[in-house]
């Protein structure tokens, strides 16, 4: 049953010696739970040389601002121009936060059904794939003819491609839980939905948190390129403008802020998993 049953599911490590290693389908993303002070001095030391040799390159080959800005011009512009990019990181945020919601809401419950009710799995799974494999961004033409400009296209494109990654993960977490102990709950009287609440949910807890992370990194995504296809509003739309104008440092700027948002995406359900999953390390 181990062999069957015994594939690595990710592990938000909790330890101090733990790297803090999550796998997803053989990738890695590690955050350590501590690090030592020569570590965090390379850490910066290595951000400073990056940032002024790219400075200095720049600078010393001169190359046009609008053909790449130095980072100085970007910090300058992301601090001159965030008084009027607030408004637009809260559309953002508004959209990807409405999206996801619904699309991990729905997702969730559809890896529930799926797992209690194997024919319903193979009914649905040809339309998951297709919401997998088509890319989102195709759509939102047709939701802006059906709904309009505002925020509902770009939020239902975000619904769908979180979505199926939540889905897909959660699926997979539920189906891997140890069959011994839900046939000793069983024994013991335990009902479909005890033992979906007590045991397949904390047990498949590492992969539904890395579901949810992957779904809103998708989200992000979805709701810029959405922004950026047809809206007046939000950070995709921001891109689009700044890059007519060919005003390079206020485009990167944004750019700064989406790798910002992306970031805390990632710590912020990392620090999830080692808060709900971590009895897995």
């Amino acid at each position: 049953m181990d062999k069957a049953l015994g594939d690595k599911i990710p592990e938000f490590n909790k330890k101090p010696g733990g790297g803090g290693n999550v796998g997803l389908s053989g990738a890695s993303f590690s955050l350590g739970d501590h690090r030592t002070k020569f570590e965090v001095f390379v850490i910066i030391l290595v951000a400073v040389i990056i940032i002024g040799g790219a400075e200095w390159l720049i600078y010393a080959f001169k190359v046009p601002q609008y053909v790449l800005p130095r980072p100085s011009q970007i910090a300058y512009a992301l601090v001159t121009e965030f008084p009027n990019l607030w408004p637009h990181v809260k559309i953002t945020l508004f959209e990807l936060f409405v999206g996801f919601g619904i699309g991990a809401s729905i997702g969730f419950v559809l890896a529930a059904v799926i797992t209690q009710f194997p024919f319903v799995e193979k009914v649905v799974t040809p339309y998951i794939l297709l919401l997998v494999t088509t890319p989102m961004l195709a759509l939102v033409p047709l939701l802006i003819l059906r709904f309009g400009f505002g925020s509902e296209p770009r939020i239902i494109a975000v619904a769908l491609a979180s979505g199926p990654m939540v889905m897909i993960n959660s699926a997979t977490g539920f189906r891997r839980v140890d069959l011994a102990k839900i046939a000793l709950a069983k024994s013991f009287g335990a009902s479909t939905l005890q033992i979906f609440t007590k045991i397949r949910i904390p047990m498949a807890m590492p992969m539904i948190i890395v579901g949810l992370m992957v779904g809103s990194i998708f989200g992000l995504l979805t709701t810029v390129g959405a922004e950026m296809v047809g809206g007046a509003e939000g950070l995709g739309n921001r891109l689009t403008y700044y890059s007519a104008l060919i005003r390079m440092p206020q485009f990167f700027a944004i750019i700064l802020i989406l790798a910002i948002l992306g970031i805390s995406i990632y710590v912020f359900f990392f620090w999830l998993g080692k808060k709900w999953a971590s009895w897995e390390a």
